[in-house]
């Protein structure tokens, strides 16, 4: 690519995130400073005024802030073992570690429902132990929706730090741990003093990742009927958001603290980072404990395993039940609900919707991804490493600010009102799922080209291939594992976003496959049996794709979570 050609994509590029990224953030910010007089603090001021509003931040910033100590504590531990033991069944649990990430959390949540509502599995098993008297149920999801919203997301978004972890174990250099312990420094201490000041810059990236979901989330509170957060404020307040500015002041507020929260976390955590002298490799490789050693490996991947998929293992049952009411497991199995789901008029519209959405959005991506990745790895273009942040930035704004930024920039009389989300959201939906997953393709397109020695192209060039020629002949088969990894995952991704499908489709014929889960778990009766079915299709569906980005990308599959 000549200097002018690269010129010209550069500034395609630019216009691109201004217009759909930087815009809608814009409208969003307008919405809560501006009146009809000019610019005012008086709606975001009245935010922290009103104990409503108030009572949903306090509460949001607990979700966040517990949802990732939570995920930090199981991560961590899962990681070191992961890196530095043998034990058996290794392999198939560091596998499944990363099952829990392949359905957002509010799918998930509907298992939870069923385990530990009043009438649910829990229950039943409490009084089948002979803990409550027949008849006897306690409201668990009632008595503490904010806990099941923290532990929910942590147990959903913990796989995001632990891929930063053992990509952050995998590259220190294991001569810096045996100093240590020939000074002296052994057993916890060296973690303390080494191991983990040498994963900070990793662990922040995977930290902000999970604080900024989980701040932001909103599938698991409406599930749980938990409306005491912002994001369920706001997500209510979408329909005055022609005339009641409070909505946008809420977005603002959060987009505010998500934004402070990085900018102190990246000053504080993440300046420091450590040079390697040699290529990481520990010389004595993984060690294999004592039988005791290899047991307590076994049951933490077990246990933590188990538990984070306990929710899905709920829905799965659910899927299959003919009737679940008061016992531990269904009364009745079926698979009438399946017949029931490819038959009702909301699921089968919205697989096919979901199918040709996420396509289309991950063609775009990869499109994007290879020209910003080429720019930033193959240019000496000034700015192309501000290009390359811009690109990463979708994963720290939350999701649930750029939705409420793609709908208000869209309404009537707005400069993209062509593009009305009301009237038909489809080319805002794709965009907004490329947005907010070009940041998977961008990361895994640059590691190949940083991986991928550029003098092949210059040989291709010199022997009279143009540009053009050299990337689709040349360069284009050398990144093509990192570039269907990265897109396999925003593909995934995109198949079950939920912020965006749940604020920007809103007439049934456009629903994706999240907004019909959530729609359907409304429904009396079949409802959640249904959706339950419908989220197994799309449960065992993702797990092939992340698998297989999984198997393309290795331990480099956490860098693509970082920002």
């Amino acid at each position: 690519m000549s200097k002018a050609s690269a010129t010209i994509v550069y500034g395609l590029l630019i216009a691109f995130f201004g217009a759909f990224f930087a815009w809608p953030i814009w409208q969003v910010i307008q919405g809560g400073f501006m009146d009809a007089e000019g610019f005012t603090f008086a709606y975001v001021l009245e935010v922290f005024r009103n104990p409503i509003y108030l009572e949903g931040l306090r509460n949001a910033f607990g979700v966040a802030i517990f949802s990732t100590l939570f995920a930090l504590l199981i991560a961590v531990p899962l990681a070191f073992i992961a890196d530095r033991y043998r034990f058996p069944l290794k392999k198939l649990f560091t596998g499944l570690v990363l099952l829990p990430i392949m359905l957002p959390p509010f799918v998930g949540a509907i298992g939870v429902k069923q385990i530990f509502g009043q009438f649910g599995a829990f229950n039943a098993f409490l009084e089948m132990v002979g803990i409550l008297g027949p008849g006897d149920n306690v409201d668990w999801i009632g008595k503490g929706q904010f806990w099941g919203v923290v532990l929910v997301s942590a147990f959903s978004l913990y796989p995001i730090l632990y891929l930063n972890a053992v990509a952050s174990l995998a590259n220190i250099d294991p001569a810096m741990e045996e100093a240590a312990e020939n000074l002296g420094c052994r057993g916890f201490k060296r973690f303390f003093r080494i191991t983990l000041p040498l994963m900070r810059p990793g662990l922040f990236a995977g930290c902000t990742i999970v604080f900024i979901w989980a701040f932001t989330e909103l599938g698991v509170p409406l599930i749980f009927d938990y409306s005491r957060l912002t994001s369920v404020q706001i997500f209510y307040g979408i329909k005055d958001i022609g005339g009641n500015p409070f909505p946008y002041a809420l977005v603002s507020v959060m987009l505010f603290f998500s934004v402070v929260f990085y900018a102190l976390g990246k000053g504080l955590f993440g300046r420091n980072t450590f040079s390697m002298l040699a290529k990481a490799s520990h010389g004595g490789g993984e060690k294999k404990p004592g039988v005791l050693g290899q047991a307590f490996c076994f049951l933490l991947f077990g246990g933590v395993t188990f538990i984070a998929l306990l929710p899905h293992l709920g829905v799965v049952f659910i899927s299959f039940a003919g009737d679940w009411y008061d016992s531990l497991l269904p009364q009745t199995w079926t698979l009438g609900n399946f017949e029931l789901a490819l038959g009702h008029n909301l699921t089968v519209s919205s697989i096919r919707n979901s199918l040709f959405y996420a396509s289309v959005a991950t063609a775009l991506n990869i499109l994007l991804g290879i020209l910003i990745a080429y720019i930033v790895v193959r240019t000496r273009l000034p700015g192309r490493n501000l290009l390359d942040a811009g690109a990463m930035l979708p994963l720290a704004v939350p999701g649930l600010v750029m939705a409420f930024g793609y709908l208000a920039m869209s309404q009537d009389g707005k400069f993209f009102d062509f593009l009305n989300a009301v009237e038909n959201p489809v080319y805002l939906l794709i965009i907004a799922y490329a947005v907010r997953k070009l940041p998977f393709v961008v990361r895994a397109a640059v590691a190949g080209l940083q991986t991928t020695s550029v003098t092949y192209e210059e040989a291709a060039q010199n022997l009279g291939a143009p540009p053009a020629k050299t990337v689709l002949r040349i360069t284009l088969p050398l990144i093509l594992a990192n570039l269907l990894a990265g897109g396999l995952l925003a593909f995934s991704q995109s198949m079950l976003e939920v912020s965006d499908s749940l604020i920007l489709a809103q007439k049934s014929q456009f629903y994706p496959i999240t907004k019909a889960i959530y729609e359907l778990m409304q429904f009396l009766g079949d409802g959640r049996f249904i959706a339950s079915a419908l989220g197994v299709w799309a449960m065992g569906f993702l797990a092939v794709t992340i698998l297989a980005a999984s198997g393309l990308l290795g331990k480099k599959l956490g860098a693509i979570f970082r920002v």
